[in-house]
């Protein structure tokens, strides 16, 4: 390759023009006076210049003061109907021929799409990719929600940084099979391992939960970071998440976080890039409380679909609202258990906290309460400010909740953390989503796939009803 350039086809006289002049005419030795063919080839939406004596073209010249230059000028709405909707095309430059083809983005959009209704007509299932996976509580509700929309999903991949997380995924998630490939890697060394991500299978869905760590009010307020970015381990994520994205070209990407990543500089990033990666954008924040969830956790939803798919989070279908009590999800535990404590020491912090004008306080829930505080990944550390349940006779007497019920307050499937140990288990679901709006999502998204194949072949009103219908 001698020369690559993205250049846009102009108009002249209402018909498109293209014109090329000056090095990239004279790098591929189409020099003034030359004679050349011009080619199209509809199947790879491809116009070739090739030099040739018996060309019926000629390259023409112009000066430019003592200079003379070479110019192609391709003004043929026939052979530049090859382009027919396109603004901007690339042009590659080889010793003695010049190849002017669509963006690679353009051509990417059109493979998604292709991509995708190829496997709707056949009934193959659509392939599913999973970054910062945790212990897969997103992947569960997503492909729960693609199920339930009627289309047959599978997990091809899974990335995740701990490897004890995903040995418990691939022995307890349903959305794992025996063909689900682990990625027990940090995101940013497998997004740039040439080889590894050679492995990789395009997928239809991708989907991820990066860390929060430096996008969270806790999170910032503990390094005392001024933006998310800066936190040293995860505040680059954006750029391996980015370039996965690339290389496996899903037809739609879930993203979610705490809200707050709404106003981050990456998520500033992600709109721009996935914008020139063909995608089209929807953000919003969904609120557990709307789901019947008794821990009302907030968080952030970015959907991004090819360009060509209609997508509006207008069609997420909310349950009709149920008053739930703390009573309905916890275990049977007989009042007299060891679990029971005065829990003393955090009592003394409470009233040292308050005395000394500090903002924290132990959140006590009872077994007739509508909903829990946010129970954190931390749990298991037994901390002042996380929710207690209160003894249903002896007020004085406090215990933590089991992981089963952590699950339940969250409406996460008690199977994902079966046979955890109870620190591990808090983990992995004090890090994970509320599963009940997400399973809404993923079942938003099988419906929008779902009508891809109608889409083709309708108006795009047609189509969106089709969806919100």
């Amino acid at each position: 390759m001698k020369s690559y350039e993205v250049t846009k086809i102009g108009q002249h006289r209402g018909k498109p023009r293209l014109w090329l002049e000056g090095s990239k005419a004279l790098l591929g030795g189409f020099l003034p006076g030359k004679r050349f063919e011009a080619k199209k080839d509809l199947d790879k939406q491809m116009l070739t210049l090739e030099l040739s004596d018996s060309g019926c073209r000629i390259v023409s010249r112009k000066l430019k003061g003592e200079r003379e230059l070479p110019v192609i000028d391709i003004n043929s709405g026939e052979l530049l109907s090859v382009f027919d909707g396109i603004e901007a095309v690339r042009v590659v430059v080889q010793d003695g021929k010049i190849f002017i083809l669509p963006l690679a983005t353009e051509i990417a959009v059109k493979e998604r799409l292709g991509r995708l209704k190829a496997k709707l007509d056949s009934g193959t299932p659509i392939l599913v990719g999973s970054l910062s996976h945790g212990g897969g509580v997103l992947s569960h509700a997503i492909h729960a929600g693609l199920n339930e929309a009627g289309l047959e999903a599978k997990l091809a991949f899974a990335n995740e940084i701990r490897e004890e997380l995903l040995e418990q995924a691939s022995e307890m998630n349903e959305a794992w099979d025996g063909e689900t490939l682990p990625l027990a890697a940090p995101m940013q060394e497998l997004a740039f391992d040439t080889w590894a991500m050679n492995q990789l299978p395009k997928v239809e869905v991708l989907e991820a939960g990066l860390p929060c760590s430096g996008a969270s009010v806790a999170g910032r307020a503990k390094r005392g970071l001024e933006h998310p970015e800066a936190h040293p381990d995860v505040g680059h994520l954006v750029v391996p998440f980015l370039a996965i994205i690339a290389k496996v070209q899903p037809a739609v990407i879930l993203l979610e976080n705490v809200k707050q990543y709404l106003t981050s500089a990456s998520m500033c990033i992600l709109r721009n890039q996935l914008r020139d990666f063909g995608y089209d954008l929807y953000e919003e924040v969904l609120q557990a409380a709307e789901w019947n969830a008794l821990e009302h956790r907030e968080r952030m939803c970015m959907v991004a679909v090819t360009r060509g798919l209609a997508f509006d989070f207008a069609g997420l279908v909310r349950p009709d609202r149920r008053e739930q009590r703390i009573a309905e999800i916890l275990d049977p535990v007989p009042e007299d258990a060891s679990c029971w404590s005065r829990m003393e020491g955090l009592k003394a912090k409470q009233d040292r906290d308050k005395a000394e004008g500090k903002g924290f306080a132990m959140q006590i829930v009872t077994p007739f309460d509508t909903k829990c505080p946010t129970i954190t990944k931390g749990y298991a550390k037994v901390r002042s400010t996380d929710p207690k349940l209160q003894h249903p006779s002896n007020p004085d007497l406090l215990r933590q909740f089991t992981p089963a019920e952590h699950a339940r307050i969250k409406g996460i499937p008690e199977r994902v953390v079966s046979g955890l140990s109870a620190t591990l288990a808090h983990e992995l679901l004090g890090q994970s989503i509320c599963y009940e709006p997400f399973r809404a999502v993923g079942r938003l998204i099988g419906q929008v796939m779902k009508a891809c194949g109608h889409a083709m072949t309708t108006p795009a009103s047609t189509y969106r009803a089709a969806v919100a219908g």
